[in-house]
């Protein structure tokens, strides 16, 4: 694991890379709002994934970098998204660009613009809680790209069930909260949950040849 900083228009990003060694993927994801790369799923894939032949860089935004605790508005996001990309193509591998949640929309609405391979979208927000009129649809479903959702059963920010039919596949998180959190009455615990996650996101990147 090696961490590197990189100047963009929107300020200092970081990003903490945990490589293959033999990769044929780079899976390249942030986080959300109101959180960090410290978030469960965005772990489990870390550790899971260069396993698999897949390196993942784990990417935090500037504002997160500078200790903020509010983000800042979408177009800055993409700003800092499209200022990091150059290190990640730079790879010479095909880049999976992803996020959780704000960062599920950054990788949505960038996707084409940056020639990105693929698009994880994790806990992708729908809509705002209890707004389902609020829908924000055409970033995912404008993507351009072989797209995958990971959602969980019930995530207020939209359920399995809500999401239009579209150019993308699902894989639903029983009981799963925005984070994937599941409840303790849950008939799967929390293990066996990010398990659904990393299994689910790991065929995927198999199936994209």
């Amino acid at each position: 694991m090696t961490t590197e900083i990189i100047a963009t228009d929107a300020g200092d990003a970081r990003v903490t890379w945990h490589k293959a060694k033999k990769p044929k993927f780079l899976l390249a994801v942030s986080h959300g709002a109101g959180g960090g790369i410290e978030a469960r799923d965005l772990r489990a894939l870390a550790e899971v994934l260069p396993g698999r032949g897949v390196s993942v860089a784990l990417v935090e935004q500037p504002w997160r970098v500078a200790g903020k605790k509010v983000a800042p508005a979408p177009k800055t996001l993409d700003v800092g998204w499209r200022g990091v990309w150059p290190v990640l193509a730079k790879s010479g591998l095909p880049v999976i660009s992803g996020g959780r949640s704000a960062g599920a929309r950054v990788a949505c609405r960038t996707a084409t613009e940056l020639g990105a391979h693929a698009v994880l979208a994790l806990g992708f927000p729908l809509h705002p809680p209890g707004r389902p009129e609020k829908s924000r649809a055409d970033e995912l479903l404008g993507a351009g790209v072989p797209t995958l959702v990971v959602q969980g059963g019930n995530d207020p920010f939209g359920k399995p069930e809500e999401f239009p039919e579209g150019p993308y596949e699902l894989v639903e998180v029983p009981y799963g909260d925005h984070g994937f959190a599941v409840p303790k009455r849950a008939e799967i615990g929390q293990e066996r949950a990010l398990e659904i996650v990393t299994e689910g996101v790991a065929r995927w990147v198999t199936s994209l040849g």
